[in-house]
């Protein structure tokens, strides 16, 4: 691989050392909801609500969701190690649906180390990778984990979900957010993690 061709990333040892596993952010979350509180500085029981939504969106996720045979034969391709940033929080519901999917990717591959970094701690990371102009996550940055640059990126969603996200906000027809939100999770379970895991395939493809 020549990573001469690889674009500088903006992530640096110093941010991979104040990253999470999957498993030490569930714990946060876990210790954060005892406390009344969430990731980030909005507290309210909206937030909260959230949360505790996608704890049981990531419980579910960790029990049923399978990688694919695409996946799988795409993993099996991998021969250089990469280490993933995923940049989240805790009550983001598109963050609940798809963390949980990037870490059993990680678990079944021993080249992909998974890092995650919380959005409003690490804001000079969030703003380099913006979409749209909008700080929306989660966002996944793909590195060479010898050279730490950058081999791409994907997020924050799948495009049916996204194309979802992108309509109501040109038009949202009266919908309130949580009927919103509540046709966005419906087709999270309907597809049942395949269309993020096609994309994630035939992104991690590119990168390999």
């Amino acid at each position: 691989m020549d990573t001469n061709i690889l674009k500088v990333s903006e992530v640096t040892q110093q941010h991979l050392n104040q990253s999470q596993t999957y498993a030490e952010y569930r714990t946060m979350i876990d210790q954060l909801l005892s406390e009344g509180k969430t990731t980030g500085d909005n507290h309210s029981e909206d937030m909260l609500h959230y949360t505790k939504m996608n704890v049981q969106r990531m419980k579910r996720l960790d029990k049923t969701a399978k990688l694919n045979e695409e996946m799988l034969t795409t993993i099996a391709s991998i021969k250089h190690s990469q280490t993933w940033v995923v940049i989240t929080e805790a009550w983001c519901g598109d963050a609940a649906q798809i963390v949980p999917v990037l870490a059993k990717i990680a678990e079944a591959s021993p080249k992909i180390d998974l890092k995650l970094i919380l959005r409003d701690e690490h804001l000079d990371v969030m703003d380099a990778y913006l979409t749209d102009g909008a700080r929306s996550i989660p966002k996944l940055i793909a590195l060479d984990s010898e050279t730490l640059k950058e081999l791409g990126v994907w997020g924050p969603r799948p495009t049916p979900a996204h194309e979802m996200v992108m309509e109501r906000k040109k038009n949202n027809d009266g919908e309130s957010y949580l009927e919103f939100a509540t046709r966005l999770h419906g087709w999270y379970a309907k597809d049942k993690t395949q269309t993020t895991q096609k994309e994630l395939a035939e992104t991690m493809q590119r990168w390999i």
